[in-house]
């Protein structure tokens, strides 16, 4: 198992290798998932088995529900962050994960290293910045992780096999997680003030929230925190509040538990219904009400690589 302890004190941790598994395996059944922003140099398989959220990966925020399966790959910053009633005093839910980690660099390089794995390995080279597991495929990748963790001996590798086949036979899109090519660097010991700033636009995102507010958090003055947030994320604070409130929204409006659109503006965090429409276009590329009509279209929507969200059907036979 991870040492929590550790993740909550540095960005890059080590995950210990057990003596009897080249593939790590990690269950997790807590009150939420782990709260500071982490790195870790294995490629992470991780099923949500139940619990809901926001996933910030690299440059980029996600929401995650059960039933999603993420890979992160090697040194990808990432935290899996719980959604608010998670960590209310008196809150009975909990999260329950399956976590495989690997390295094709160490461990399993003789296995990496055999011709016939040269696709895989191109196929998580060419991944480094991640993706969700696609709607087509996820369903036999779940089976597998499952048949894995439940596996001993020789059978465990052979599960894995199976695995790595489901990615790069799939005929389906996989979409980066991370968008930029080269992502922002950050070092270990700024894990912790990284972590309390994304803890504080997560918590906080449905109030106003001054950039004075979160610099005091980071214990710097205002423009010594706007210069610091954009060198180590690629953004400016203001469009990272923005990315967080409207993939808050977007899940809203798909939960169709709301009483009008203007009450989801309002219940993210946006002062105006004008401003509200104005950024869920320009990130999103429709208006709310278009948004909702796709959705109940049977379209997913998904982060292209220049940071906005774009739409494709869900193919009939998937």
């Amino acid at each position: 198992m991870i040492n929590q302890t550790q993740i909550m004190k540095v960005l890059q941790f080590t995950i210990p290798v057990p003596h009897d598994r080249s593939v790590i395996v990690e269950r997790v059944s807590l009150p939420h998932h782990y709260p500071y922003l982490h790195r870790h140099k294995e490629i992470q398989l991780t099923w949500i088995r139940s619990g809901e959220g926001t996933l910030i990966v690299g440059n980029n925020v996600h929401d995650y529900c059960a039933g999603d399966v993420f890979l992160m790959g090697a040194n990808l910053p990432h935290v899996f962050k719980s959604s608010p009633e998670y960590f209310e005093r008196k809150s009975e839910k909990k999260v329950e994960a399956l976590s495989f980690f690997f390295n094709p660099e160490e461990t399993l390089l003789p296995l990496f290293s055999m011709p016939e794995m040269k696709p895989a390995l191109a196929f998580f080279q060419h991944f480094k910045n991640g993706f969700k597991v696609p709607d087509a495929i996820v369903d036999k990748v779940i089976k597998t992780m499952i048949a894995l963790d439940n596996a001993s001996g020789p059978d465990q590798i052979i599960h894995f096999f199976n695995l790595i086949g489901h990615f790069t036979t799939a005929k389906c899109k996989f979409s980066a997680l991370a968008t930029q090519s080269k992502l922002p660097s950050i070092k270990e010991n700024e894990g912790i003030r990284i972590g309390k700033i994304y803890n504080y636009i997560m918590q906080h995102y449905n109030t106003p929230i001054a950039l004075e507010d979160v610099a005091d958090i980071a214990y710097m003055t205002p423009g010594s925190f706007c210069r610091y947030f954009k060198k180590h994320t690629g953004h400016t604070f203001i469009s990272f509040l923005n990315e967080v409130r409207i993939n808050e929204a977007c899940k809203k409006l798909i939960a169709h538990k709301f009483e009008s659109i203007n009450h989801v503006a309002y219940k993210c965090g946006f002062a105006s219904i004008t401003n509200f429409n104005r950024v869920f276009k320009c990130l999103i590329g429709l208006t709310p009400k278009s948004y909702i009509d796709r959705y109940n279209n049977n379209n997913v929507f998904s982060m292209n690589r220049d940071g906005a969200y774009e739409s494709f059907l869900i193919l009939a036979n998937n």
